[in-house]
């Protein structure tokens, strides 16, 4: 029984291993999630413009902001590498046809019936995970509470965990447009999305129990 658990535990490993590279890869291959500003140029001249995109699961949502004021984007696509974006605003409509170059979007916005190129750079993401960590498990249906101390590295998470139980070090960890996965000593793994400030998501712990679990960061 001890061999067959501790295998258990490794495949599980093995796949919150896979799981985490394959969420980095795949975030790194494409991924138009992020803040960006840059100019628009019409025949009035040129106007400064800024792009909020969140990304869920190939589903696109945010914001565009200009001097005239903030457009809500109603519908993103993605189709032969061209990102089109639709957005409203202040009874007004805009649209947006966009190329990924490096951190660069780059292509043409329309707006009141004119359309002008436009080019977009991505700016520096913030580092809203590494800290400190208050934390609760549902351990079928008991608060299980631990603190996390994460560190991160590019889209590398390093750390550790410590509970009632003891103290745990990540021995994976990555970080990608809001979605954090980390393994804890090889055995227990946590996958969360940040929403508001807040992670929230699943753990499984060796294969023997499983749940939910939700964040918040020590202020």
């Amino acid at each position: 029984m001890k061999l067959r658990t501790k295998f258990v535990a490794q495949v599980i490993a093995l796949i919150a291993i896979v799981g985490i590279a394959a969420l980095a890869a795949s975030a790194q291959a494409r991924s138009f999630a992020g803040k960006y500003e840059g100019k628009a140029k019409s025949p009035d001249g040129e106007v400064v413009l800024k792009l909020e995109l969140t990304e869920d699961a190939g589903k696109y949502a945010g914001q565009v902001t200009s001097p005239h004021g903030v457009y809500k984007i109603v519908s993103a696509s993605f189709t032969d590498g061209l990102l089109t974006i639709e957005a409203e605003g202040n009874g007004t409509q805009g649209k947006l046809t966009l190329r990924q170059k490096g951190d660069t979007l780059a292509g043409d916005f329309t707006a009141d019936g004119r359309t002008g190129p436009v080019e977009l750079k991505k700016a520096a993401p913030v580092d809203e995970i590494s800290g400190e960590w208050d934390a609760v498990a549902d351990a079928q249906g008991q608060p299980f509470p631990f603190t996390l101390s994460l560190k991160l590295d590019g889209d590398k998470v390093a750390g550790s965990s410590d509970s009632q139980l003891g103290h745990g070090t990540i021995t994976n960890g990555a970080w990608k447009e809001g979605k954090l996965a980390i393994v804890l000593d090889g055995n227990i793994t946590l996958v969360a999305t940040m929403i508001e400030g807040k992670l929230s998501g699943d753990y499984d712990f060796a294969g023997q129990s499983s749940g939910k679990w939700v964040a918040v960061k020590k202020k």
